[in-house]
Formats: C-alpha cells, structure tokens, sequence
C-alpha cells in the first residue's frame, strides 16, 4: 500500500480550536484509566479499520486529534471521498499508547459520525443519478458541527446550502405571516437586500407559485409536494414569461421518493436527512503495544 496525504480542509485553526474543545470535554482533568493502567514508555501501533462497507469522511480531523494530543503520527491509506470495503484499514498509527489511548474515543466518534454522513449523502447522490437534479443539505445540523458535516456532506458528493442565515434570502411561510403575505415579502426583501444575496421563496401550493413567478425571485422552494405536484410546478415554471427560477424541492423527501423529485425536474433536492438523521457507521481502533522504554 501507498500512504496518502492527509489534506486538511480550509481553516486550519479554528479546526485546531474546536478539536480543543473537543478533547477538553472528553478528557477532563486527565485520562486517569491510561495514567494508571499503562506504562509511561508503552509504545503502540493501530489501525482503523472499517467494519462496514462506507464513504470515508474525518480523517485529517482524526489525525489532528492525536496531533493536539501528544506524539501519535497517522499514516493514511485512504483518502477522505473514497469508497470503503469491510475489513479495509483505513490508516495506521503509531506513538505512545497513553496518548494513543486518550484520543481514541474523540477521533473515532469524529471519523464514525462524519463518514456516516458522508455514506448517507452519497446514496443520495447516487439514487439520483442522471438526472439534472442536485441533491443539497439544510442547516439542520448539530449545534457547533455544521461546517464538519456540511465537509462531510459535500465529501459525499452533494453541494452545501445556507452556511448561516447572513448567506442568503430565504422567505418561508412563518416570515410570509409576519410580513402580511407573500408579495409585501419579497418586495421588502428586494427593497434592502445587498445586490450579492439572491432571494429564495418558499411555496406550498401551487396557487402560491403562480403568485411566486410575478415576483422575480432568485429560487422557489416547492415544499412538501407530492412528486406530481413537483411535475406541474415544473410544467408551470417553464412556460411563464417571467424569468424562471431555480426550483428546489424539499419536505420529507428520502431514499425511496428521492428519485421521483429528480425526475419530476427541480434543479434541487434539499435533505435534511443528511445531517440530522445520518447513523454513523462502524470503524474500529485495533491496538498492539510493544514493550516500554527504560
């Protein structure tokens, strides 16, 4: 086998911090079973390996966890976006096994997570495939993940959405109540809006869409249809004369029904599933420790 680099994503240091904190939470006032249990000098070699077929996502956070821990080196022989077989070791590492030991549980719970939901997303992807639709996720993420799994996400093969709500203009029903209706909206919304942020609106029938397409905005959020309202509201989106948005669908859409949204002609599938829903899959730590040193 030939290792493989380990490619950090963007923002390396806030990376550093949150894995930090990550550890902080775990390890407490100190890892009091290894400090006890295994000699200071104990040195030790590991391997991840999957025990289940996988998309894999996390690795460089799981390096880094034992970059911030102590003197443990991980040697990787996948790469994060690869497909994974069971019984395929994923890296190796070695170092001391205390420190080994102490950054076991954050590293896997980070590469089990993130490659949970890297899997999900990429049978997702694929269920979709050949079709002009896109599959993206939500901002229905863990408090304090989302830039991991939205990396775990686009890792998987789909595209990210709203990052934040300063990304983008997104008018949904309860902002559509708020405001006294649909058109006062997204007129207030193209009234103070920076030039750069699009508008998204948010529809629930079609009445509303035909309303939505005299407004000019950016993308149209076809929500909770059945795949043959998605149809229609395709149909009717293509033959007005106003500018055509980017129609996304969304609304309990999953595995079975994803490709009947694909088909019908969105440009978008938004999935919450992706983040939210995602089980993480099952990769394991084998350790073997040598002697200690004098």
């Amino acid at each position: 086998m030939t290792a493989i680099p380990l490619v950090m994503p963007p923002n390396r240091e806030q990376l550093h911090h949150w894995i930090a904190q990550f550890l902080a939470e775990d390890i407490g006032r100190g890892d009091v079973t290894s400090q006890l249990v295994v000699p200071a000098g104990c040195q030790a070699h590991g391997r991840f390996v999957a025990r289940e077929p996988m998309v894999l996502a996390g690795l460089p956070f799981a390096a880094s966890v034992f970059s911030q821990v102590g003197s443990v080196v991980v040697v990787g022989w996948a790469a994060d976006g690869d497909r994974i077989s069971a019984q395929d070791v994923i890296a190796e590492l070695t170092g001391t096994a205390r420190d080994m030991l102490t950054g076991e549980r954050v590293a896997l719970n980070l590469l089990q997570h993130l490659s949970g939901v890297a899997t999900l997303t990429r049978r997702y992807v694929d269920a979709v495939a050949g079709t002009n639709a896109r599959i993206v996720d939500t901002r229905k993420t863990l408090p304090g993940l989302r830039a991991l799994q939205k990396y775990a996400v686009a890792i998987g093969g789909a595209s990210n959405h709203r990052f934040a709500l300063d990304d983008g203009i997104m008018i949904k029903d309860n902002h559509i109540a708020a405001a006294g209706g649909l058109a006062k909206a997204v007129k207030a919304a193209q009234a103070g809006r920076p030039h750069l942020l699009r508008i998204e609106l948010e529809v629930d029938s079609l009445a509303q869409l035909e309303e939505a397409l005299t407004l000019d905005v950016d993308v149209v959020l076809l929500d909770n249809m059945s795949p043959a309202q998605v149809s229609e509201a395709v149909a009717m989106a293509n033959a007005s004369k106003s500018r055509r948005p980017v129609l996304e669908a969304s609304g309990g859409i999953n595995l079975t029904t994803v490709r009947g949204y694909a088909e019908a002609g969105v440009d978008l599938i938004s999935v919450g599933a992706l983040t939210h829903s995602a089980v993480g899959v099952d990769i394991g730590l084998d350790l073997q420790t040598g002697t200690a040193t004098p």
